[in-house]
């Protein structure tokens, strides 16, 4: 299988004269990886999830995501490669003014799909995330379980080749962090997504084969 992502030497900083907060850094990822990303608290991971949407540029090597590399990608190049990624953030950051259906298919919006689209895949998502009784709410009316649903629902909006998730089940309860793996375990499985998600701690009740990547004194290390 082919790598979708691939990082050589990379080394990643906030700016130029800021210490290294991830350095020379190698590693690959498959098709259809589910990856977890863990380290303490400070040692760069959400850095690194920045990175791979191009956010951050790479100060030193290169990283290649989609076959872009990102050290030198213009623009317009990286806006194409985000509309083949689907991103979780613990935050939720939907739209509070919009319905639930209309945060759903927000990256469709922003591509241009026609209404009918966006209507057909709001409702096949929102039944998908057991949400469909609440497609005229509003992200305010639901609980942080059913928000972070939502969020799931809009990253899968484009059927995406990529997932990232930062610290997604961070802020729920049990249940709803166990619907959320559930929900990613699945796009992983039955769409062959790449899912990569940065985590304080791998779940117990993960069923899925998956790796499993540290990061610690500024590396990033496969646990085996």
């Amino acid at each position: 299988m082919s790598n979708v992502i691939s990082a050589s030497h990379l080394t990643l900083a906030y700016d130029r004269g800021n210490k290294e907060i991830i350095k020379d850094a190698n590693f690959n990822i498959k098709k259809g990886d589910f990856v977890f990303i863990t380290g303490p608290s400070g040692s760069g991971k959400s850095t690194l999830l920045k990175a791979l949407y191009g956010q951050i540029k790479p100060s030193e090597g290169n990283l290649v995501v989609g076959g872009l590399d990102l050290a030198s990608a213009r623009q317009s190049k990286l806006q194409d490669l985000r509309t083949h990624m689907g991103i979780i953030f613990q935050d939720y950051k939907l739209v509070n003014e919009w319905t639930v259906a209309k945060n759903v298919v927000l990256p469709l919006m922003i591509a241009g799909y026609s209404m009918d689209v966006q209507h057909t895949q709001a409702q096949r998502l929102l039944k998908h995330v057991k949400l469909s009784e609440h497609a005229d709410r509003y992200p305010m009316e639901l609980s942080g379980g059913e928000q972070q649903r939502v969020g799931v629902a809009r990253a899968l909006s484009k059927n995406p080749v990529v997932i990232l998730a930062d610290e997604p089940t961070g802020n729920l309860d049990e249940y709803s962090s166990n619907v959320i793996w559930d929900l990613m375990e699945n796009a992983c499985q039955q769409l062959e997504t790449t899912v990569l998600v940065v985590t304080h701690k791998i779940p117990s009740i993960f069923s899925l084969p998956y790796r499993h990547f540290i990061i610690e004194s500024k590396g990033v290390y496969e646990v085996h």
